[in-house]
């Protein structure tokens, strides 16, 4: 029973909310003057731009430079990540000498005798 009441709930919900959205739509009809254009000027758009057409050159000159304004983004964002990338790896090689560091030096440290001084390079030679 819990159910067909949460589905009426449900479809008053949507009908509540479709003749609020119906009541708001005069303040909503401004800016969709601003995006649609009138039929008049759409026909002759269409008219002027038909798949044959050529482009005009400011056409062909502005759609060249978004292209290329769209080159230099990428562009960019490829530098930046290889940077980032880079000084990642440019740390991670930092860490692992650091480590790596640490360890010869404690080795040798444990393994020192006291007899020689502890130099990685002063070896008995036999």
């Amino acid at each position: 029973m819990s159910w067909t009441h949460a589905s009426l709930f449900a479809v008053m919900a949507v009908l509540l909310a479709l003749t609020c959205e119906s009541s708001a739509a005069g303040d909503w009809g401004a800016p969709l003057r601003k995006i649609f254009m009138q039929g008049a000027d759409a026909s002759l758009f269409l008219r002027r731009r038909s798949r044959r057409a050529v482009k005009s050159q400011v056409e062909t000159d502005a759609e060249q430079k978004q292209v290329l304004a769209a080159d230099e983004r990428r562009r960019q964002f490829h530098e930046a990540k290889r940077a980032r990338l880079e000084s990642h790896a440019e740390e991670e090689s930092d860490e692992q000498d650091e480590r790596s560091r640490e360890g010869t030096e404690q080795w040798r440290e444990f393994h020192y005798d006291g007899m020689y001084p502890p130099h990685e390079y002063n070896r008995q030679s036999t």
